[in-house]
């Protein structure tokens, strides 16, 4: 009886531990889910507060340019008609001192004898001094054009100088470069060469087996913002890297090494380059990717920049300058992937 008691009782036990860790665990799981609803209220609210703000910002920008135009046709418009008003009165002056003109010379010819109109000449010659004007109208036209132009396309690109960030004009660091990358001239597109490495002069900046190259300029603060054109390839990798990443030798491209990067591979198939890869959902092939650095906030944002799709994000508190990352991956000798890639400069 006593060893059927105690083993109730160790049973019991068991129970009343697994039970308790039961209890810790779903005490931890309901505390994160709280922290997790307080944080997404707090999140919700400040982007409500951000996206309020910028569309704020839009409409008025919007507001002040339609005030500044409207009040501008004003001008015009009272310039134009204080100018038609007083030709109006000065045509209306000379017009009745025509039309007088006209009934004393009548006057003057209705008279039937000789002596009287000679008489008068010398007198209607006089009076008609001042009756006789040119009708030299000179008219502009309304500048209607100035205002029936591409209107939305000017007003667009006086918006596009309050645009934060602009869209960067990077270019690359050829000293950064793989011996097999070959740089157009103004260092914005790189291609890989099917040729023998270039006789390139070796540096510790320089990647020797990763086909990738950096931009020339790194960043330790701000909001930036570039874009990269990828159409036509089957292969790339994009993203930003520590100043501090290893240049030599076969390197692994992820976070803790220093790369925040997504990639095309497989032809058709699209990651971000976490620990291990994060499939993207891209439902057509990208033609251009954009990449969204906040660095103080420690954002890196990817977008199919064609439609500004939301394609991935980095949270990440980074330690180092860093520099954008570019590398358009193998060419083929059956023709795939030989296009380049290319920095899409913004240009108005």
């Amino acid at each position: 009886m006593c060893g059927f008691l105690f083993a109730l009782q160790r049973e019991m036990k068991e129970q009343l531990v697994t039970l308790q860790d039961s209890e810790r665990g779903h005490t931890e799981a309901l505390q994160l889910l709280q922290r997790q609803l307080t944080e997404t209220k707090s999140s919700a609210k400040s982007l409500r507060a951000t996206i309020g703000d910028a569309f704020e910002r839009l409409h008025r920008f919007l507001r002040e340019r339609q005030k500044s135009m409207l009040e501008e046709l004003e001008m015009d418009t009272a310039r134009k008609l204080t100018d038609i008003e007083h030709k109006i009165q000065r045509y209306s002056q000379q017009l009745r001192d025509v039309k007088e003109g006209i009934q004393i010379l009548q006057e003057r010819l209705n008279e039937s004898g000789r002596h009287d109109f000679l008489e008068g000449v010398a007198v209607t010659s006089e009076r008609m001094k001042g009756k006789i004007h040119e009708t030299n109208l000179t008219y502009e036209d309304f500048p209607t054009s100035k205002y029936m132009g591409p209107l939305q396309y000017t007003i667009w690109k006086s918006l596009f100088q309050d645009i934060s960030p602009v869209p960067a004009a990077l270019t690359l660091d050829p000293i950064t470069a793989h011996q097999r990358l070959i740089l157009s001239d103004d260092c914005t597109i790189v291609a890989y060469g099917n040729l023998h490495p270039q006789p390139l002069q070796d540096s510790p900046r320089r990647f020797d087996v990763e086909v990738s190259v950096l931009g020339a300029e790194g960043f330790t603060t701000g909001v930036h913002y570039w874009e990269v054109m990828v159409s036509e390839k089957t292969q790339w990798m994009i993203g930003v890297a520590n100043e501090t990443v290893s240049r030599k030798g076969s390197i692994q491209i992820q976070p803790s090494r220093g790369f925040y990067c997504i990639v095309m591979h497989d032809g058709n198939q699209y990651s971000a380059c976490t620990e291990p890869w994060t499939r993207l959902n891209v439902k057509s092939k990208l033609e251009k990717v954009g990449v969204f650095l906040d660095y103080p906030k420690g954002l890196l944002i990817f977008y199919n920049a064609d439609d500004m799709s939301w394609l991935y994000t980095y949270r990440e508190k980074f330690p180092a300058k860093l520099f954008p990352y570019f590398s358009p991956g193998q060419s083929h000798a059956n023709g795939k992937n030989v296009q380049p890639l290319r920095i899409n400069t913004v240009r108005l």
